[in-house]
């Protein structure tokens, strides 16, 4: 009996992220509709400040080299979203910034509201940092709720 794992020739990890990061797209399109969260949904997003076509000021960048958690909750402005990547006016320290992170960038999401959670791979080439602080977004924190019940991380490994 073989117990050896060809390795796919169709790229199923990718697919699968692709799948999930398009969850993401379809969440905040759906708030760029009326420019506001509906109930008590709120989001943290984080995303590699250094992949491909994120665009945000060099403070933010230098304060957090490798990954940061943005707060979607109650004060952000202009939300657009495209098939590609979204942008978002956040305030930091009261200081306005403008936002734009392609979805291939994003490495996690979670709305405590209903315990919702997507955790993404990094993408090849990205190299895992340093823990980082927490987004200081204005607004108040919120505790999530912890019941784990749902949570989706996937986690390909591929057997060599």
């Amino acid at each position: 009996m073989n117990t050896n794992v060809p390795d796919s020739l169709i790229p199923y990890d990718e697919i699968v992220q692709e799948a999930l990061r398009a969850v993401v797209g379809r969440v905040l399109g759906s708030v760029s509709e009326t420019q506001a969260l509906p109930g008590g949904h709120h989001f943290y997003i984080t995303f590699k400040t250094h992949a491909p076509g994120v665009d945000i000021p060099q403070r933010l960048i230098e304060r957090f080299p490798d990954e940061m958690t943005i707060v979607m909750q109650h004060r952000f402005w202009d939300l657009k979203v495209d098939d590609e990547k979204f942008s978002i006016g956040l305030s930091f320290n009261q200081v306005p910034a403008m936002l734009n992170i392609p979805f291939s960038a994003i490495t996690g999401f979670h709305d405590p509201a209903v315990n919702f959670e997507l955790r993404f791979q990094a993408q090849e080439g990205d190299v895992e940092g340093e823990p980082h602080d927490e987004a200081e977004n204005d607004g108040p924190s919120v505790k999530p709720v912890d019941d784990g019940s749902n949570v989706v991380s996937v986690d390909f490994k591929r057997k060599k």
